[in-house]
């Protein structure tokens, strides 16, 4: 039985002005007419029925998310009452799904669940959903936890990665050992890793039986594993959105804020990885619309607005309908929503998040 956890917890603060934490950057439509999250729930519907696909999110965000997914059912929005990363996002999600379908379950059949991020961008989408069977089907049989590995085009040190356990050259879509991941490198480590053709960037999308998560859990993060068995006691009676929010509120507290990826995946001795090529961006930055939109013969990537440029190249303009004006000025962000203007150097927008701050001081 497959079912998907798509997280959209995020606040997208490196899409600020045109994220906020109201309406965060998978709630956008910034690169087609529908929105990140609207797009991903399309991308599985071919293989996953929307029965069977869970939203993560957050108390301040559920409304909206609500909103623009009004085909969901209400009760898949699952709503953590605290940011404690995705260890206890997705397991408390995984407890939920296991909740509400292990009454359904055939004969020796098990629950496969795809966890997949709300605002990455994936152009061959029926590859990608070929690849998810492939894995659903590997993590199943083999009781092991699957990840997608991006086959790397260039040394980006923008990206955690995965270094594989094969001698020889790694072929697409085939399934390999994990050694270790790797966290982001620096230009030097990168440009390594990709002459030695045994790294993957980690695209952070996973498939596994909640059978196979749970025993992880149990031998990983006994401390999250003990929250999770109080929390499996309170889910009766098909209870959800605010009301299981506010019965589970004491336990998440307890929680210890940690990624799965520190907390399973760089220890766990079962985890398995495909290489795919299945052009998928994560959209980490404003540097990334370069690598989506094609630019104009300046080399400017201009969105929702008009520009007047002289000597002005290699800039990203977003505005909200408006003209805006460049003269003399290379490399640069620019980008205006409503009250507010963000304009920075290109190889800063890493950096956005900290002018959020500034102007909480």
């Amino acid at each position: 039985m497959l079912t998907a956890i798509i997280m959209a917890g995020g606040s997208g603060e490196r899409f600020w002005p045109l994220s906020t934490p109201e309406k965060p950057k998978q709630l956008l439509n910034i690169f087609s007419e529908k929105t990140m999250i609207r797009e991903t729930v399309e991308r599985i519907l071919p293989i996953i029925p929307r029965e069977n696909i869970f939203i993560a999110t957050n108390e301040l965000q559920a409304t909206a998310v609500k909103e623009e997914l009004k085909d969901i059912p209400e009760e898949n929005i699952i709503i953590e009452p605290a940011f404690k990363d995705t260890a206890a996002a997705i397991g408390y999600s995984a407890l939920i799904i296991e909740e509400r379908f292990k009454s359904k379950l055939k004969r020796d059949e098990k629950i496969e669940i795809v966890v997949l991020a709300s605002d990455h961008l994936i152009k061959r989408e029926s590859e990608f959903r070929k690849i998810v069977k492939l894995g659903a089907k590997e993590a199943t049989t083999n009781g092991v936890i699957i990840t997608l590995g991006i086959k790397p085009n260039k040394p980006e040190t923008g990206y955690g990665y995965i270094e594989v356990k094969e001698e020889n050259k790694l072929i697409l879509n085939n399934i390999y050992k994990v050694r270790r991941f790797r966290e982001k490198p620096n230009l030097e480590t990168a440009e390594s890793y990709i002459s030695s053709g045994k790294y993957l960037w980690n695209s952070g999308m996973f498939i596994f039986t909640t059978e196979t998560i749970f025993k992880n859990f149990d031998v990983l993060m006994e401390e999250h594993a003990e929250i999770f068995q109080s929390i499996r006691k309170k889910l009766i009676n098909n209870i959800s959105g605010l009301e299981l929010t506010n019965l589970v509120r004491e336990d998440f507290k307890k929680f210890e804020k940690i990624s799965i990826d520190f907390g399973i995946m760089e220890y766990s001795k079962n985890i398995r990885v495909i290489p795919v090529d299945i052009e998928w961006n994560d959209i980490g930055s404003f540097n990334a619309l370069e690598e989506v939109f094609e630019k104009n013969s300046s080399g400017n990537v201009v969105r929702y607005c008009n520009i007047r440029e002289i000597d002005s190249s290699d800039n990203i303009v977003i505005g909200d309908g408006i003209t805006i004006s460049l003269l003399g000025v290379k490399d640069l962000v620019i980008v205006k929503n409503g009250k507010n203007i963000l304009v920075a150097d290109k190889n800063r927008t890493q950096d956005i998040k900290k002018i959020i701050k500034k102007g909480e001081e």
